[in-house]
């Protein structure tokens, strides 16, 4: 139990760590550093997927409840998408006026946070110790540049740093939540933990290919991206196998 706290938190507050950057910021950031780190995320993601939760659901459950748990991940964030309007963070050029701009871009941020926090807490309940410690880690290396990328675009939208730095720490803050609610969902419902596993797995691959990849290639930084992505990926698989 104190393990999932501890990872849900870590993960949470990495969205802040990475927000903490625009306190001490003088000048804006190229759109191919802001590739490049989501690329390098991707990479992250993928490996944190593939070689953590995919085949741990495997070995619990088979293939059958890894096929379902990775179509239900895909679903429901197919769901958030369509009921939650996404306004690209960088290349967005629509005239919504601030308040409502800035509100979309906060609950976006905050309900796609849901999956990611279910994903550390149902990997705190699989019997495989390290899988809960890799995806909060895994997480919150993801979590950093997106609250980063979150502050820079308060900031933009003429709010203070502070302020930015505090509204951008929040949206991680449901991760909390979710990762308990992960946790206990699947530790006291049996037979439940490899559909967990699975269903955190689709739900991090669909955040990869539907929005980090792209997002990562909008500016013509396609070559420097996917470098990054591989480095990201390689990097992961590195940590799986030192610890």
């Amino acid at each position: 139990m104190t393990e999932v706290i501890f990872g849900s938190v870590l993960s949470a507050l990495s969205t802040g760590a990475g927000a903490f950057i625009i306190l001490f910021m003088r000048g804006s950031v190229t759109h191919r550093w802001r590739d490049v780190l989501l690329a390098f995320t991707a990479g992250i993601m993928m490996a944190a997927s593939t070689m953590g939760l995919i085949p741990e659901a495997l070995s619990l459950g088979g293939f059958l409840p890894l096929a379902i748990g990775i179509i239900l991940g895909v679903f429901t964030l197919t769901l958030l998408e369509k009921r939650i309007p996404h306004i690209d963070l960088e290349h967005s050029k629509s005239g919504i006026e601030f308040d409502e701009k800035a509100l979309l871009i906060i609950s976006a941020i905050t309900l796609h946070n849901i999956p990611e926090g279910l994903s550390v807490g149902v990997s705190y309940a699989s019997s495989t110790e390290d899988t809960g410690n890799l995806i909060a880690f895994a997480i919150g290396l993801q979590n950093a540049p997106e609250g980063f990328l979150v502050a820079l675009f308060l900031v933009n939208q003429k709010i203070s740093k502070l302020k930015a730095f505090i509204i951008a720490t929040l949206t991680g803050a449901i991760e909390i939540v979710s990762g308990l609610l992960g946790f206990f969902l699947t530790a006291y419902v049996a037979n439940l933990v490899p559909y967990g596993l699975a269903f955190a797995a689709g739900a991090m691959l669909f955040i990869i290919y539907k929005e980090l990849i792209p997002e990562s290639h909008g500016d013509g930084n396609e070559t420097t991206s996917t470098y990054s992505f591989i480095t990201g990926l390689l990097f992961m698989i590195l940590l799986i196998q030192l610890f």
